[in-house]
């Protein structure tokens, strides 16, 4: 990491910011003390979603789900993969299109699992389908550029 960057806590949603030359990978919010990233996605409300986006330096992944659907459960393990692998280069996070509609409905999610990108507070790209982790990881590739997805 080259410059300071500011992440979001999953946990508490207190605005961290981790310095030049520090492993982001060890990071621990300065409010609650959880761990920055852990490798696995976090789950996250609307208005959590809405604050990692705008606040976040990182680029935000989002997998659109619920609970009922087949494919989102398929894809599960592969996206949280994709979290072991690609952390702390991007913030992996789930909405629950069921517990959240409001959000998925304000996304226009129309179908599940949706995988979103948002980087500098803007939807950079989506993706509808249930995808194994290196389809996951090419996809990011092909929209972050080659040098910030390495696996």
């Amino acid at each position: 990491m080259s410059a300071a960057m500011h992440v979001v806590c999953t946990q508490c949603g207190s605005i961290n910011r981790i310095a030049a030359g520090k492993p982001a990978c060890e990071g621990r919010c300065g409010k609650c003390g959880a761990t920055l990233f852990t490798g696995q996605p976090a789950d996250v409300t609307g208005d959590g979603l809405d604050r990692q986006i705008a606040r976040s330096d990182i680029p935000i992944v989002v997998d659109i789900w619920a609970a009922w659907c087949g494919p989102c459960r398929v894809m599960a393990p592969e996206y949280e993969a994709a979290a072991r692998r690609l952390e702390p280069d991007f913030r992996f996070l789930k909405l629950d299109s069921e517990a959240e509609p409001a959000m998925a409905s304000r996304l226009g999610i129309r179908g599940i699992p949706t995988m979103l990108l948002f980087h500098g507070g803007h939807e950079v790209a989506r993706k509808s389908g249930a995808m194994p982790s290196s389809q996951i990881s090419a996809w990011l590739r092909q929209h972050t550029g080659p040098g910030r997805v390495t696996a």
